[in-house]
């Protein structure tokens, strides 16, 4: 018989994959009081969700009825299966500080009539981006690269009459034929995961007319930070990845759990839990940070390896084992959260349990395709050495729905709102910041979506603020 620990994480992940929403912050109800009751509420709470007491189902919130093997949207029970049709319109009704923002835009003119080209992961939130530009009266074509397309969704995108670009059979010098020629078509914006597209317009010299473009991602702003330093970035770039409203938690909340939830489905499909292992991560940036708090709530024994001094001592005072990875990673589920290529050589894949990724470039894990024998869905053996989810890519896009609803609503604000600076703005070629104050709006906006409030500096804190002179000496005689 299965024991009430292992019932319970099964339970918790069904719920995010059947409906690719969040469970930090979120309220919960669970209803029962037997084992598994009590294991989902202490799962749940370290996971970051909001138990409730109160009659969860009248409220909209998550239900969790352990008896049953059931989980409840409001009084919905969660199908199985849904069409895309219904997860591009599920995604649409949990992403309202997107829809504000855009309601904005179209209110003011801003984007109306602004060819407005997105090269993202193509999947039901970048579906309800694109569709949310349009209805604010942008002309928007897709593009998604072979590797990053949701046939389905692309097909419902479609019949909505959304242009989309992607081919799964393409590569090589094809693909970048396709990325060419969805660039010559003549966009005046593009939104872009990776800088792909950012820099295949400057290698091809499609820079011209663009008026500029957003940036989504840590590794895409890498390449994109040398550019401008040597004076080659022909074009205004909003780096929407540092801005805080989407690093906090895009990066932290989403990607910890997306990758660390699909980790646990591929290997639940072979009889083995992440709980009571151990699990290295390496790096400790905002990603590695989510994943490690993920890992270590689902039960796992989890140690850092980082090769930057500050990021790993606050792994240690987070609480996290730290060393080499070559020591640590023997025996372990090791998890790559660097974003960089050559992370993952031949000696961890030799030693190691089992590997996946969270970071997702090119290259992260040095692997030979022609080694892998398939253990699982999902779930390759590298040679005689260790088990590789998802062949080495970005496991929560090539094995699962990507980050959860509710942190892409606040990644996709910010570039609508990127979008709106670099039409307003007058901003020279080169990486420019997201403005601050533009942030900090998106929060006000998430914390109303939400209807919570929050406390304001008192007009004393205001005067203290104000006064630049030391308080040590303030009204001393002379």
């Amino acid at each position: 018989m299965t024991d009430p620990r292992t019932l319970a994480e099964r339970l918790v992940r069904r719920s995010p994959r059947r409906t690719n929403l969040l469970v930090a912050g979120r309220t919960v109800a669970v209803e029962g009081s037997d084992a598994v009751s009590a294991e989902l509420r202490s799962l749940l709470r370290a996971l970051g969700a909001h138990l409730s007491d109160a009659d969860a189902r009248a409220d909209g919130a998550v239900t969790f009825v352990p008896a049953d093997d059931s989980i409840l949207l409001g009084r919905t029970p969660l199908a199985d299966t849904v069409t895309a049709d219904e997860r591009v319109d599920r995604a649409g009704a949990h992403m309202p500080v997107s829809a504000g923002i855009a309601r904005r835009l179209s209110r003011d003119g801003v984007v109306r009539g602004i060819r407005i080209g997105i090269a993202m992961v193509l999947e039901p939130k970048t579906a309800q981006l694109a569709l949310l530009l349009r209805d604010a009266g942008a002309v928007v074509s897709v593009y998604a690269h072979p590797d990053e397309i949701d046939l389905d969704v692309a097909e419902a995108l479609r019949a909505r009459g959304m242009p989309v670009t992607g081919d799964p059979s393409l590569s090589g010098a094809a693909e970048r034929d396709a990325a060419a020629a969805f660039l010559r078509q003549g966009l005046d914006l593009l939104l872009d995961d990776g800088s792909h597209l950012i820099r295949l317009a400057h290698e091809e010299g499609i820079t011209p007319g663009l008026r500029g473009a957003a940036e989504e991602t840590t590794s895409g702003l890498t390449p994109l930070r040398l550019m401008a330093a040597r004076g080659e970035l022909a074009v205004p770039v909003i780096a929407v990845n540092d801005a805080p409203m989407k690093t906090s938690f895009d990066n932290r909340y989403g990607t910890g759990q997306s990758c660390v939830f699909a980790i646990a489905d591929v290997l639940d499909g072979i009889e083995r839990t992440v709980r009571d292992q151990p699990a290295v991560v390496i790096g400790y940036g905002p990603v590695g940070e989510g994943v490690a708090a993920h890992l270590r709530a689902m039960g796992a024994e989890v140690a850092v390896a980082e090769t930057d001094p500050v990021r790993a001592l606050r792994a240690a005072h987070d609480g996290f084992r730290i060393g080499p990875l070559r020591d640590l990673a023997p025996g372990a589920l090791v998890v790559s959260a660097t974003g960089a290529p050559h992370t993952v050589g031949a000696d961890v894949l030799a030693s190691a349990a089992v590997v996946a990724v969270a970071g997702g470039v090119p290259r992260e894990v040095d692997v030979d395709p022609a080694v892998l024998r398939p253990v699982a869905p999902h779930l390759d053996r590298v040679g005689d050495g260790a088990l590789l989810v998802a062949r080495g890519g970005c496991v929560n896009l090539a094995a699962a729905e990507g980050n959860p609803i509710e942190i892409m609503d606040l990644s996709f604000a910010v570039q609508l709102g990127a979008v709106e600076q670099l039409l307003t703005a007058e901003l020279p070629p080169g990486l420019h910041p997201f403005p601050a104050e533009a942030d900090r709006a998106i929060a006000h906006a998430a914390l109303a979506a939400r209807r919570e409030r929050i406390d304001q500096p008192s007009t004393a804190q205001r005067e203290a603020l104000d006064d630049w002179r030391s308080p040590r000496y303030r009204g001393a005689s002379a």
